[in-house]
């Protein structure tokens, strides 16, 4: 006891002898050794190896000794971490996902996160999906948020960003993630296969961000209501102070910073492109699903812009159809006044036409309908069609309310409802005949003498 300022209490000093399962220690680390490349749900739990134990080896022992032998297996196989230091300049990347409530509707969120390690600041952006125009969008609108560009950015392998890892390590970038690294001149580094922990900092602000940002489930209107508290969220978590610091996040980002490049001139155009032939119903296909254009450019060949909110579609150097971007599977996304020069030649389609189904329109433009059909039939639905088409060069606030004007008037016909959207555009008042059909302006004709024409002989002026 002199030997020891405090008591140290029993200390052993053989190890403990286990005679009933030395025998069979060989075994049970043969099984966990094979374990290792299963399921981790069809692994040996404790019971298991002493069922298979006892039948396949004539085992005497009991449980106990068995779970404990297996708890001091796990706890020396565990893996042992190197604390690291992270240089300013740098940045991890990756996504994670959350549910959400966007437009009234529960569905899951992609949030593309990207850490500086350095200061730990970080910015969160949510999409639909997280599609290789996700990974690129939210690095380009980080620069932005941050104003300027890492060094590097540490990865996994994820599809999106890598198409094939060659015999010797290295990695072939997917086209659209080589042309945004080449655009930014940004080194990319690769965590290991299956090792979350190489990229540990991004890790930890993936759980940061569900925990603290999406607890509870957030509500918004669009994606962009949303991402926009996001990064007013990460712009309040500047002000903070981690553990283990003197100073605030925003202040060591200063030197992180510093360490960055400047951004380049202009942003990264953060789109897949692809190409593309019109069908016979007007539609270009696109990551499965249909969208439309307008049917002058029937059967020609297109190119397609996948963005992470749009589609756009363009034939030669012309943009031809924009559409919001589409994430369901199989599905058409159609714009009805693209069809509307077909169905003014195709008059009996107009009732069972797929583009003009669920086309939202105003209930008078249902009433000038029914007023144009009950006056001239058949050739009222083509001339409501026309009056249609106006929305090809006018928006629909400003057709809405030359229809209200010409039901209110009772000029019934397509020349009144040109010429009352060009009064509304124009600011002026209309000047309709009302006393005859078509409805059209009134012409206003002045008496000219006949000694205004001596100027046109010559001499005249004289």
């Amino acid at each position: 006891m002199l030997a020891f300022a405090i008591p140290p209490g029993y200390r052993r000093t053989a190890p403990i002898s286990r005679p009933k399962l030395d025998g069979f220690t060989e075994i049970i680390d043969g099984w966990l050794r094979e374990d290792q490349g299963r399921n981790r749900k069809q692994r040996h739990t404790a019971k298991r190896v002493l069922e298979r134990l006892r039948d396949e080896h004539g085992f005497t022992g009991g449980y106990t000794i068995i779970k404990d032998y297996m708890r001091e297996h796990e706890r020396r196989g565990r893996e042992m971490f190197v604390p690291l230091h992270h240089a300013p300049g740098h940045a991890q990347a990756d996504f994670g996902e959350a549910l959400v409530v966007i437009g009234g509707v529960e569905q899951k969120a992609h949030f593309f996160a990207l850490d500086l390690p350095h200061s730990d600041a970080c910015y969160i952006r949510a999409y639909p999906a997280a599609t290789s125009e996700a990974w690129v969008d939210g690095h380009v609108h980080a620069f932005a948020f941050f104003g300027r560009v890492p060094q590097s950015v540490l990865y996994d392998n994820d599809k999106c960003l890598v198409a094939r890892i060659l015999p010797d390590g290295t990695r072939k970038r997917a086209r659209l993630f080589s042309g945004f690294l080449s655009h930014y001149l940004i080194r990319d580094r690769y965590g290991r296969l299956g090792k979350g922990n190489d990229k540990g900092s991004v890790e930890g602000l993936v759980g940061y961000a569900r925990r603290n940002f999406m607890v509870p489930v957030p509500s918004f209107p669009t994606w962009d209501a949303f991402n926009l508290w996001l990064e007013d969220q990460c712009r309040k978590r500047q002000g903070d102070i981690l553990r283990g610091h003197a100073e605030t996040i925003g202040q060591r980002l200063e030197r992180d910073l510093d360490a960055m490049t400047e951004l380049p001139a202009a942003p990264f155009d953060a789109c897949d492109q692809a190409t593309g032939q019109v069908s016979s119903q007007a539609l270009v296909r696109y990551k499965t699903n249909d969208y439309s254009v307008p049917v002058a450019y029937g059967h020609r060949d297109v190119w397609v812009r996948g963005y992470v909110d749009r589609v756009v579609i363009g034939c030669g150097g012309e943009t031809i159809a924009r559409h919001p971007r589409c994430y369901e599977r199989e599905d058409m996304v159609f714009d009805p006044v693209h069809y509307l020069p077909l169905l003014e030649k195709k008059i009996n389609a107009l009732d069972q036409a797929a583009p003009l189904a669920e086309w939202d329109l105003p209930p008078e433009f249902q009433t000038l309908r029914r007023l144009m059909e009950a006056r001239m039939i058949k050739a009222g639905r083509r001339e409501y069609v026309q009056v249609l088409r106006l929305l090809e060069s006018f928006d629909l606030g400003d057709l809405h309310v030359a229809i209200k004007n010409a039901l209110r008037m009772g000029a019934i016909g397509f020349d009144a409802v040109k010429h009352l959207v060009l009064c509304q555009v124009e600011k002026r008042p209309p000047k309709l005949d009302l006393d005859c059909y078509p409805y059209l302006p009134r012409a206003n004709v002045g008496a000219t003498s006949a000694a205004s024409y001596m100027c046109l002989m010559a001499g005249g002026a004289s």
